[in-house]
C-alpha cells in the first residue's frame, strides 16, 4: 500500500507521471491520494486482472477499507481539526 498526500504545486506530476510509475511495481496492490486543501480521498486497488478500480471517499465520515494491509482509515481523522474554506463559511 501506498499513500501520497497531493499539494497544490505537484499534483499534476504526483498525479501523472509519479502514479504511473507506481502502478508498474507488481507488488504495489493499492495507491492512495490524499488532497490537503479539500476532503477528497482517491483509492486506487489492483484487481486480479490487472486493472486498477477507483473509489472516491468525500465526507468526514467515510472510511476506507485498506484491504492489503488490513486496516481501515478514517477520514474524520486524516481531517481532524482542518477546517476549509467552505466550513468556515457554513456551507459545508
Amino acid at each position: 500500500m501506498l499513500g501520497e498526500v497531493l499539494s497544490r504545486t505537484t499534483e499534476r506530476y504526483d498525479r501523472i507521471a509519479k502514479t504511473t510509475y507506481y502502478r508498474t511495481i507488481d507488488s504495489l496492490a493499492e495507491h492512495l491520494l490524499v488532497a490537503q486543501d479539500e476532503i477528497r480521498v482517491e483509492q486506487y486497488i489492483r484487481q486480479a486482472d490487472g486493472q486498477w478500480l477507483m473509489l472516491e471517499f468525500l465526507t468526514r465520515d467515510a472510511v476506507v477499507d485498506l484491504p492489503s494491509i488490513g486496516c481501515t482509515l478514517k477520514l474524520g481523522e486524516v481531517y481532524d481539526r482542518i477546517v476549509f474554506g467552505e466550513e468556515r463559511r457554513g456551507t459545508r
